[in-house]
């Protein structure tokens, strides 16, 4: 961002201290208008042509900027992929507990990457894993939705779920 005597164009548009058009002059013209009302002059928008620039004080205009940038910041929304392992042989106890953990990962608007873990020769079987992440998603289908079908991913098959919109 350019101020004062950095602003290189020879005509700019310029916007008074309270918002108001003053016209296209030349930079030195709006300089000397600036500086007479003890402010700066600010390159708002290099790229149109002529380019625009504002009379207020620097100072101000960053401080204006950085609320701007914490405002935004405050409005994003992180989301994070939670994973949760489990076997192809898995007990139903074990099963509800990781089901309703996963729950209420989603309800806290969480993405979670289930994985399938096989050990040796349980890979010859992927079809069990295949039947307990449908069964999953079928279980979870109120408060999430498959965002990445399952698939082998190296020694185990993965399935990524997504809350979904309410």
């Amino acid at each position: 961002m350019r101020i004062n005597e950095e602003i290189r164009a020879r005509e700019v548009r310029v916007i008074g201290e309270n918002g108001e058009q003053l016209g296209i002059m030349s930079s030195d013209e709006a300089l000397r208008m600036a500086s007479g009302k003890r402010l700066d002059l600010i390159e708002i928008a290099p790229t149109a042509a002529p380019p625009v620039c504002r009379i207020m004080d620097y100072g101000k205009f960053i401080y204006g900027e950085k609320k701007k940038a914490q405002e935004a910041k405050k409005k994003q929304k992180v989301i994070v992929v939670k994973e949760m392992k489990l076997r192809p042989k898995i007990e139903e106890h074990d099963y509800q507990v990781k089901r309703r953990q996963i729950e209420s990962f989603l309800e806290d608007g969480n993405k979670v990457k289930v994985s399938v873990r096989f050990r040796g020769r349980e890979i010859s079987h992927p079809e069990m894993a295949q039947k307990l992440l449908s069964r999953l998603a079928t279980d979870l289908a109120k408060v999430g939705k498959i965002e990445r079908v399952p698939g082998m991913d190296g020694w185990a098959m993965v399935m990524v779920l997504a809350p979904s919109k309410k």
